[in-house]
């Protein structure tokens, strides 16, 4: 063994004890007679001494040493005179006697410590530098225990771990797939998955009534915080159970994860919220329940005033934001630039101020009246000191642009704590969502989501009345993970192939070995996935999935420290019977 030690174990009991320290030089300071060299491994750090005047040989040649050099050292264990209690290890030192180089380093391209001085594209070019610093190993050390513990406690429910193909036939609904070429069968292609939907669909079917595993997933979409090409599930499902059932199962598993790993006690059950709520309190169908501003319709409350913009507009919303009534003039008009950018698509904003004497201060004065304003602020339960915030336009665009704003305004009030969570179940999510381009509904899940016993006479006559099984869990506006009791049944699951506009030949074509399985006694089942890369995300305080993924792809889809995706050179390509066609602005 190179050491008998770890570097973030060793205390005040260790005292006189001799021992075998290996690890990387974090940081070497000279001082006078003395060079004090901090060893750093996983496990933390400790202080080496070597000593000019009892072993000058031996300082020497610690002089000579730099950033992440590998060394081995043996000595004893002293109490450290000037302690460091920012480390497990700050009560005690080394005074090394023997020092063995492992290997040597080039000077590193940036700093290996938490607060480090390399830039996010630098640091992801040399990533295996970037995971030695202990804030980025400590994240996938907390993806470790929650993988542990999901394992622990899904065990313990009863399910079995399995995995499934990662070559798999492609079924191009929803996200793009990867594609794989198939050298044995020229001219066809394999599909990574973007979910087991299908093969966990079947183990259910082969009788295997609780199923997991912690999985990757593939999905070929454009990129940002909360978003991988690969990405990791924790992919479950379930036979014989209802909604119901996988609600308070998997409540509990994140009721679990939170008092083992957070040490967070949730003792009341998870609120729960239908989608048409979420939509029309929230305008979102993942909303941040850690602060309140919820939407308030005064459609009513402003017709017939002569303010064309209020008269012509589908919807009038508003939010109330506590305390802000003495934003400036500039504040308003930097809210009112926000909403205007073209990702949100509002057309301008109206504000109310609450005065401290009763009255109101409006940007449409000149249309409303002091009693007018009165009744819009109760409407919004303002109160004295408070900001109303108005967006008009069509329904949906419009609540969306006001949870837009409401995040906003959220933000800049301090009320997204991290440190505090608002989980929630969505409900009663619609089966089907419109496509004005393509003329044609689509799956808002998947097309093996079963509808609501009430709503199945309407797949035909009416198919977006139609309510879906479906769920998904929220946390702090967060999807952390979704899913649905599945259709069972053929002739019930042709139907909603039928109403998605699949032909009997495109049904049989990509999902007819789903649909043969389901003629020889297809149990009821249901499932849930969450998104583990999110989870650990929020779980460890970031914004971003990509620091709890050792390896990840920046936003355009490149692994900048490997290459990849790269180009392959003729040879490969005539073997698997390729041509490359270039778009023009690449050639």
């Amino acid at each position: 063994m190179y050491r008998t030690h770890t570097c973030g174990e060793l205390t005040l009991s260790r005292v006189n004890t001799r021992v075998t320290l290996a690890g990387w030089v974090q940081r070497l300071r000279k001082m006078g007679g003395m060079t004090f060299v901090d060893l750093r491994d996983r496990y933390g750090i400790t202080q080496l001494v070597f000593n000019q005047e009892t072993s000058p040989e031996l300082c020497e040649e610690a002089n000579r040493m730099g950033r992440e050099w590998v060394v081995q050292v043996e000595g004893l264990v002293a109490e450290r005179y000037n302690k460091n209690k920012n480390i497990p290890t700050g009560d005690i030192e080394i005074l090394v006697d023997k020092l063995q180089v492992l290997n040597s380093s080039v000077t590193p391209p940036f700093t290996i410590e938490d607060e480090s001085d390399g830039g996010d594209d630098l640091r992801m070019v040399y990533r295996y530098l970037d995971l030695r610093r202990p804030v980025v190993r400590r994240n996938l050390e907390l993806r470790h225990r929650m993988a542990m513990a999901i394992r622990h406690y899904l065990d313990a429910q009863g399910f079995l771990e399995v995995e499934t193909p990662v070559l798999i036939k492609s079924t191009p609904e929803g996200a793009r797939d990867f594609v794989v070429p198939s050298r044995m069968n020229p001219g066809e292609f394999y599909a990574l998955p973007q979910s087991p939907q299908q093969f966990k669909q079947l183990l259910m079917v082969s009788g295997f009534d609780r199923y997991f595993q912690i999985v990757k997933c593939f999905r070929d979409e454009d990129l940002r915080a909360d978003r991988q090409p690969e990405f990791t599930q924790i992919d479950c499902e379930l036979s014989f159970i209802e909604q119901e059932d996988i609600l308070q199962i998997f409540e509990g598993l994140i009721k679990f994860l939170f008092r083992e790993i957070k040490g967070i006690d949730f003792k009341e059950p998870f609120l729960r919220m239908t989608w048409a709520d979420a939509m029309k309190y929230y305008g979102s169908d993942k909303p941040d329940l850690r602060f309140g501003m919820k939407f308030v319709e005064i459609k009513h409350l402003t017709e017939g005033r002569n303010f064309g913009v209020f008269d012509q507009a589908e919807y009038v919303g508003a939010i109330c934001a506590p305390g802000c009534a003495v934003y400036s003039r500039k504040q308003l008009d930097e809210l009112t630039d926000y909403v205007k950018r073209p990702q949100i698509g509002a057309k301008g904003m109206v504000y109310i101020r609450c005065e401290q004497d009763g009255s109101f201060k409006s940007s449409v004065d000149k249309f409303y009246t002091q009693d007018d304003l009165k009744a819009i602020a109760a409407a919004c339960q303002a109160k004295e000191g408070d900001l109303i915030l108005i967006l008009c336009g069509k329904t949906m665009p419009t609540r969306k642009a006001l949870c837009e704003l409401r995040l906003e305004m959220g933000r800049r009030l301090g009320y997204c704590d991290k440190n505090k969570f608002a989980p929630l179940w969505v409900i009663d999510f619609p089966m089907f969502e419109w496509d004005e381009e393509t003329q044609r509904f689509y799956a808002m899940h998947h097309p093996f989501t079963s509808p609501k016993q009430a709503d199945i006479q309407y797949l035909e006559s009416d198919p977006g009345r139609v309510c879906a099984d479906a769920y998904d869990m929220v946390i702090n506006g967060v999807e952390l993970g979704g899913g649905s009791i599945r259709i069972h049944d053929s002739v019930l699951q042709h139907r909603v192939f039928k109403a998605l506009g699949f032909t009997d030949e495109k049904a049989e074509y990509q999902f007819g070995f789903l649909m043969n399985a389901f003629k020889y006694g297809a149990p009821p089942h249901g499932g849930l996935a969450f998104g583990f890369d999110r989870m650990v995300s929020m779980f460890a305080g970031l914004d971003s999935i990509r620091d709890c993924i050792a390896f990840p792809k920046n936003n355009s889809g490149r692994d900048v420290m490997s290459g990849a995706p790269s180009l392959i050179d003729d040879e490969q390509l005539d073997e698997l019977c390729l041509k490359i066609n270039l778009p023009s602005s690449k050639k």
